[in-house]
């Protein structure tokens, strides 16, 4: 056997080139910018219903070119991509119930091969939930109709297509 000669350790740090160019530590937040920025938000929340009205729209129309050409056509990628924007932009004008609702209908169309399985009818019944919610004012799933309307069409797409991943 040959003995091993110890070498000393030698322990390297290599410079933070990360904290260099990023800066130091992050600046507490400035509580006058927040009041301003929740100030504005506030300002534009009577704006949130237009919105998300323009929004219902669109998934309307969208739906009726489906009518006319079929989910497996254009329209039903249309349809999906509509649903998809407003399944994020539900809870962020106040209506987390056309979020979860939109998440069921997006779910639903998702692929093409989805849309070959799909019966119409089911996605007439999501995008007319949808504007029900929005003109009944139902924002959330405490209203007992409204939990009840977004639980069966989770179940009867659950039924269709799957769970979710």
């Amino acid at each position: 056997m040959t003995q091993q000669r110890e070498r000393p350790i030698e322990i390297i740090n290599p410079p933070n080139m990360l904290k260099v160019k990023v800066g130091g530590r992050i600046a507490p937040a400035d509580p006058a910018a927040i009041a301003r920025a929740e100030a504005a938000l506030a300002d534009m929340k009577e704006e949130f219903a237009d919105w998300l009205t323009e929004e219902v729209d669109k998934l309307e129309a969208a739906l009726v070119k489906v009518h006319t050409d079929g989910l497996a056509s254009a329209a039903g990628d249309e349809l999906f991509t509509v649903a998809h924007d407003l399944r994020g932009l539900g809870a962020t004008y106040e209506f987390p119930l056309v979020t979860r609702m939109a998440a069921s209908l997006s779910r639903l169309v998702e692929t093409s091969e989805k849309r070959t399985l799909v019966p119409v009818d089911l996605v007439d019944a999501h995008v007319g939930a949808i504007r029900a919610a929005l003109r009944q004012n139902i924002r959330t799933d405490e209203h007992t109709i409204g939990r009840t309307l977004a639980e069966e069409l989770e179940t009867r797409v659950i039924a269709l297509v799957g769970a979710p991943a």
